[in-house]
């Protein structure tokens, strides 16, 4: 009976449920426990309630066996309905040493950066990960390496295995995968629970101590930042980051048992709207997404809704800098949040958290002072707390962008450890891990160097990010030429933010701009890369298309600047990251045949 059986529900109300499924379990070898709330929960859990309070939610452990992996998951019930969802083939280790079968769970979109970072943490904690998306990417290298099972395309066929007889337990769904995605079909036909990713990340945080990341740049390298550090003062924390980072062994991930989890908020689709976090940070609020926020107003408004879920008691790291982070302790004209107009440290809002905040600005609790480059390519500086300095702070990064990213690490981590640890201690250990801190993948990524000419990639795809970029570039290359390759990243953000662009690119000597990179768009024919290239102020510009014909084109013009020093930028979100090893390629191949002539 129990091969063909997905999920057996009970009623909450059942005087016996505990030990009715007790020997239940003990009976079907292959049902171990029930669902539960929790990613991590431990074997000897309590029951509770889940948030919607209509299941009651707890773990069994059948006598004579280890706990290996997470089971379980969400399941949709009428409204009203106290169900429990006893689930199917949990992974056990018997006393003899034979396993059991593991919770399967499948993600749609895996390619992207943050399915597969979720994706990955899965594999760590236990659970038979599969997933599809359209194409291969980066990302699924080491997912592949870890154990997933992948798959080029959609197609219901991707979620049966063993000849059909098993389905996967969950699916999880990436934001850009539409409803009518056939495997997203086929599990609602066959029940099949469903996961938005907001809603999976909202179930594995909301029994931990949830560190949120957020803003519309910055999140990334912060999160792994604040991450790489905490790892390296010992905390055995969970982290997920929406991009790869070169400094952890699981890529964009660190799989430990917490209590800390430290995640990278994401905005887009509203999908950090589905955390509670204990401590939430804002790194910036600028408008982007324009195909989920249609306006400025819609995006705050969606930050405000986000550092509102705060849990009680809990702390807003804000940077100080920011006019539109600032703007989310300003009322609004629905009143949504206090009037602060100057935020002190640990200040509680009449939301019931307390706020922080940071910045270059000596306004901040936390600023930075005397920023400087140094010998390591990247940015010293005097650390100053409530107007006091107290530490100097050595980054391996350039760009005041990173600077405030650190600010946001060490504000973090002190209201962390607040009250637990000498204070001076705590920053001394920062500190010095910082220092230590190379970065996360495709953020001013040294491809290589041929000659005079360095090669660098970039994920910029917003005019705020590309003038941060080049303003990076001006402190570490001052006096060399900067060439830039743009590919624009999605009709509406380009049409959007036109007029933004068309003066982001004052500090590079010359731009080539590449035709857009449509992602999850269709060309509607009102824009295009030459738009882009016949409006630029300031740099000589160009429009070539094709990536095959940049290559050419810079190789013949690197070819005839062979005395000059020359700083090559890819930059983009698109599939511009493959045109720099390329590049690369040719004109080391190039070099080679002209030294053997």
């Amino acid at each position: 009976m129990h091969q063909n059986m997905q999920h057996l529900l009970i009623p909450a109300s059942s005087s016996h449920l505990v030990t009715t499924i007790h020997k239940f379990s003990l009976k079907m070898r292959s049902f171990a426990f029930l669902a539960t709330t929790n990613a991590c929960l431990p074997i000897n859990a309590r029951p509770n309630r889940d948030q919607c309070s209509r299941r009651l939610c707890f773990a069994v452990t059948p006598c004579g066996r280890r706990r290996l992996g997470f089971t379980g998951g969400f399941c949709l019930t009428p409204e009203g309905q106290n169900n429990v969802e006893l689930c199917k083939d949990g992974v056990f280790e018997d006393d003899d040493g034979e396993k059991r079968k593991k919770e399967w769970v499948h993600f749609v979109g895996i390619g992207g950066s943050g399915l597969s970072a979720l994706a990955m943490l899965a594999l760590q904690q236990g659970f038979d990960v599969s997933g599809s998306d359209i194409m291969w990417s980066s990302f699924l290298d080491k997912l592949h390496e870890a154990g997933a099972r992948l798959y080029i395309g959609h197609s219901a066929s991707n979620l049966k295995s063993e000849n059909g007889a098993r389905l996967p337990d969950a699916i999880v769904v990436s934001s850009a995968v539409p409803s009518d995605n056939e495997e997203v079909v086929y599990a609602n036909s066959v029940g099949i629970p469903i996961y938005k990713r907001d809603l999976w990340l909202g179930k594995i945080t909301e029994q931990y101590n949830l560190i949120a990341i957020s803003g519309t740049h910055g999140k990334s390298t912060t999160t792994a930042m604040l991450s790489f550090v905490l790892n390296a003062m010992g905390d055995n924390l969970i982290s997920v980051v929406g991009a790869n980072v070169p400094q952890f062994a699981g890529g964009n991930i660190i799989a430990g048992k917490g209590p800390n989890f430290v995640l990278e908020a994401d905005e887009y689709d509203k999908c950090f709207l589905a955390l509670a976090p204990q401590i939430a940070v804002v790194t910036n609020v600028n408008w982007d997404h324009v195909d989920t926020f249609p306006d400025e107003e819609d995006i705050k408004n969606a930050f405000r809704e986000f550092v509102h879920r705060i849990r009680a008691g809990g702390h807003l790291i804000l940077c100080g800098d920011s006019a539109g982070a600032c703007d989310l302790l300003v009322e609004d004209q629905q009143g949504i949040v206090p009037n602060i107009k100057r935020v002190t440290n640990a200040q509680i809002t009449n939301q019931g958290y307390s706020v922080t905040t940071y910045g270059i600005s000596s306004k901040n609790d936390w600023h930075a002072s005397v920023i400087t480059s140094n010998l390591q390519g990247g940015l010293d500086y005097v650390l100053h707390h409530k107007g006091c300095p107290v530490a100097n702070i050595s980054l391996l990064l350039t760009g005041d962008h990173n600077v405030l990213n650190s600010l946001a690490v060490i504000a973090t981590i002190t209201t962390m450890f607040d009250g637990k640890r000498n204070m001076h201690d705590t920053i001394n250990a920062i500190s010095h891990h910082l220092a230590m801190f190379v970065g996360v993948s495709r953020r001013f990524d040294f491809i290589g160097k041929v000659n005079g000419c360095h090669i660098y990639d970039d994920y910029a795809h917003h005019p705020a990010e590309v003038r941060a970029l080049l303003r990076a570039a001006r402190q570490k290359f001052p006096s060399q030429a900067l060439w830039l390759v743009f590919q624009p990243h999605t009709y509406s953000r380009l049409a959007a933010f036109m007029e933004d662009f068309i003066t982001a690119f004052t500090a590079a000597d010359h731009v080539i701009v590449t035709e857009i990179y449509a992602a999850r768009e269709t060309d509607n024919g009102n824009f295009s890369g030459r738009d882009l290239t016949t409006s630029i102020i300031g740099p000589s510009s160009e429009y070539i298309p094709k990536m095959d014909d940049v290559i050419d084109l810079l190789e013949t013009k690197l070819q005839s600047s062979r005395n000059q020093d020359v700083v090559v930028f890819t930059v983009g979100a698109g599939d511009i990251t493959t045109l720099g090893p390329k590049l690369l390629a040719r004109l080391q191949q190039s070099s080679y045949c002209q030294m053997a002539v």
